[in-house]
């Protein structure tokens, strides 16, 4: 199990120079092209995205009054609330509008070449188990309350925006304990077939 604090994410601008990505995790961790990336993204303007053709992206909106992502295919996609997720081919030209000011978002952007990526945000107000698939990575991202991740004998604890990453190849199960039970928190979890 590999734990990121959010403290450790690495500031890098936007391709077209639009904003700034505070960068979690890049695999493999130097260059492009990546198998996949998670990363935090800075929306102080409306403009349009960068262009990631090679990539299908997730997005989860995390703070802020909300967007509306309007793609070249002229589907449009609204995140008003923390949690919401918009899934896209990043080979769309897509325009991002603010809703009501600055917004911060979590972009997971997955290779095309990968086998795929399930995604999703999930309230956690008791134990989830995360089942050991071989060949499968774990993505872990607790969106505003604090967890606890088991992997095997490991255990780690996670304040809102760390990251963990579970890789399944050596077989061993986790689960997720919320901190506080009395009170359901959203996390993000994504499952990554590497091959």
């Amino acid at each position: 199990m590999q734990i990121i604090r959010q403290s450790e994410f690495k500031s890098t601008p936007w391709k077209n120079g639009g904003g700034i990505t505070r960068e979690a995790i890049r695999v493999p961790a130097r260059g492009d092209p990546f198998h996949w990336r998670v990363s935090v993204a800075h929306i102080d303007q409306s403009g349009p995205f960068s262009d990631f053709a090679a990539y299908n992206r997730i997005m989860v909106l995390l703070r802020g009054g909300g967007v509306a992502l309007k793609f070249s295919n002229g589907e449009e996609r609204l995140l008003r609330d923390v949690g919401d997720v918009a899934q896209f081919d990043g080979a769309l030209a897509t325009q991002c509008e603010l809703l009501d000011g600055p917004c911060v978002d979590l972009n997971l952007m997955v290779a095309k070449s990968l086998p795929g990526a399930h995604a999703q945000v999930k309230p956690l107000h008791q134990p989830h188990a995360l089942p050991a698939v071989p060949g499968q990575t774990t993505v872990i991202f607790p969106i505003d309350a604090a967890l606890v991740v088991h992997a095997g004998a490991a255990a780690a604890a996670l304040e809102p925006w760390d990251l963990a990453v579970i890789s399944h190849s050596t077989g061993q199960a986790g689960t997720l304990v919320p901190r506080d039970a009395s009170a359901a928190g959203l996390v993000f979890l994504a499952a990554l077939l590497e091959s």
